[in-house]
């Protein structure tokens, strides 16, 4: 799991962003260190819970092997999955991130209400690697 990007489980994930206290920017994934609008003097970077859903506004197949240093097993045949950008209306902000396992291109549409749901990116022996996936919530658009 990639550290503070993301809490809880079931009906109480949430992705995890930043907001500057200054000029009101919103980040995702979160800022640690600065705000990250060039024209803001900068001010305090609070960490606040995105929204839970939001709505496709775009997807595609992702077809090849992700390079290093994004982890998958090359000694497993490579699976297909649909990417999703979904745009967050309260942050102002669209988010990419895999569909649910099961979800293809074929089941998404634009303006489609999904929400964010905790997921596996890979796992071995010794470690899962959990993510956020998208999943279509049955709302239309």
């Amino acid at each position: 799991m990639v550290a503070d990007w993301f809490t809880g489980e079931g009906c109480t994930f949430r992705l995890l962003g930043t907001r500057c206290s200054a000029c009101s920017g919103m980040f995702f994934p979160r800022e640690d260190t600065n705000c990250r609008n060039p024209g803001c003097p900068g001010g305090e970077l609070e960490e606040f819970p995105l929204s839970r859903r939001g709505r496709v506004w775009s997807y595609t197949d992702a077809r090849y092997r992700p390079p290093s240093p994004y982890v998958t097993n090359p000694e497993l045949p490579w699976v297909p999955y649909a990417l999703i950008a979904v745009e967050l209306a309260a942050e102002r902000m669209v988010v990419l991130g895999q569909a649910a396992p099961g979800i293809t291109v074929a089941d998404l549409t634009v303006g489609m209400e999904v929400e964010a749901v905790s997921g596996v990116l890979y796992e071995d022996a010794e470690t899962v690697w959990t993510t956020w996936h998208w999943r279509p919530t049955g709302g239309g658009a």
